[in-house]
């Protein structure tokens, strides 16, 4: 009897593979939760402000009223960019898509930055907060330059979310709308061992700098299975445009089996934690901007999905029409995602870097058998 080599057991997308242990939130499958550093998202989002859950995500605990004080001062004084990132956004294609704005934009930070090479704590905080604080900045920008529009500077007086309203739309929102936007970063913030976090953990294994990290995260989120979830939500709704449509729209997905996106989740089983927190935002936000009908969309479409599919919605489908509420463009949304996302990333980073093991897969083999080239009839012996 011939033996057989024994085939390993194969986990396509490392589904079910555990590969590290990290102490920056945690997805309880079971319960549906979702914790950062042990604090409940929803608890966060209600009684803090995104800066607060920055530093928490990188510190490991809330920050004291002054150490706030002197972590928002930080943060204000960075938000400005230079003239020459300036340019480099003015000479970029007006139909670019805005991700790849960002991923050139912090990339180009890079390598303006004397200190990039730097992988001390203290040189690797320095330079996340300075994305974070630079982020904004730069999605503002493109989104009015594209359009014809002179940039706005960024403010010191104002909060992270304000800011940039203020950037983007040369106004202050509603506090209502304010405060839902600065939800959306905060539950935005950080997913444990997603796709773009995984890559950007990935590239920091090999001891690259984070600015490359980042660069790839942001390729990553880009995909329309991950951060473009929000886009492709929005493009439902548009596709569907009135309240009446709806029904029918999602029938017919059902039955030829399209994919519905805003729908499902590779971990959570029983519905998204971070969902009821926005509802509720949405809800709000929806009565201040006149945006019943699309209410009434999102409420026909998740009734029916989980009355024939039982699937819930995730993060992303309320975020969509959100977003579309405070008037930004379809494609600006992944952007703003990476704009609360550089959080966790960079807090993976630094996780990352603090006990490094080069992650390095293995795969099995399903190619050609081994061969020889004196074999092959097409081969022709070429002389020198």
């Amino acid at each position: 009897m011939t033996d057989q080599k024994k085939q390993p057991e194969m986990h396509k997308g490392l589904v079910g593979v555990y590969v590290d242990d990290s102490k920056i939130s945690e997805i309880t499958e079971q319960t549906s939760s979702l914790t950062y550093r042990g604090y409940a998202v929803q608890d966060l989002a209600e009684n803090c402000r995104f800066e607060e859950v920055a530093y928490l995500l990188w510190n490991g605990e809330l920050p004291t009223n002054n150490q706030l004080a002197e972590f928002e001062h930080e943060e204000r004084s960075l938000r400005s960019i230079d003239d020459n990132l300036m340019n480099v956004l003015k000479s970029i294609d007006k139909n670019a898509h805005p991700m790849d704005v960002l991923r050139t934009a912090v990339s180009f930070i890079g390598t303006q930055d004397p200190n990039w090479s730097d992988e001390t704590p203290e040189g690797e905080m320095k330079k996340s907060l300075n994305m974070m604080a630079k982020m904004p900045t730069i999605i503002a920008t493109h989104m009015r330059l594209r359009k014809g529009l002179e940039p706005i500077a960024p403010r010191d007086d104002l909060t992270f979310s304000e800011n940039f309203f203020n950037m983007a739309f040369d106004k202050i929102p509603e506090p209502e709308v304010a405060k839902a936007f600065d939800v959306t970063m905060m539950l935005y913030a950080e997913h444990s061992f997603n796709v773009s976090t995984f890559t950007a953990r990935t590239i920091t294994s090999s001891l690259s700098d984070v600015y490359s990290a980042v660069s790839g995260a942001i390729g990553s989120l880009k995909g329309r299975l991950h951060g473009g979830a929000n886009e492709a939500v929005m493009h439902i709704m548009d596709e569907i445009g009135e309240p009446e449509n709806a029904q029918a729209w999602i029938d017919d997905a059902i039955k030829n089996k399209k994919v519905v996106m805003g729908f499902g989740h590779a971990v959570y089983k029983h519905g998204d934690s971070r969902v009821p927190t926005l509802k509720a935002h949405f809800n709000n936000v929806a009565k201040i901007k006149g945006g019943e009908k699309l209410v009434k969309i999102a409420k026909i479409l998740e009734d029916t999905m989980l009355r024939e599919k039982n699937i819930k919605p995730n993060v992303d489908y309320p975020i969509g029409p959100l977003y579309r509420m405070m008037e930004f463009d379809n494609d600006m949304f992944t952007p703003m995602f990476a704009m609360a996302r550089i959080v966790g990333w960079t807090s993976h980073v630094m996780e990352q870097r603090s006990n490094n093991k080069l992650i390095r897969p293995l795969c099995t083999y399903g190619g050609e058998a081994e061969r020889k080239v004196a074999n092959s009839k097409s081969h022709k012996k070429i002389g020198f």
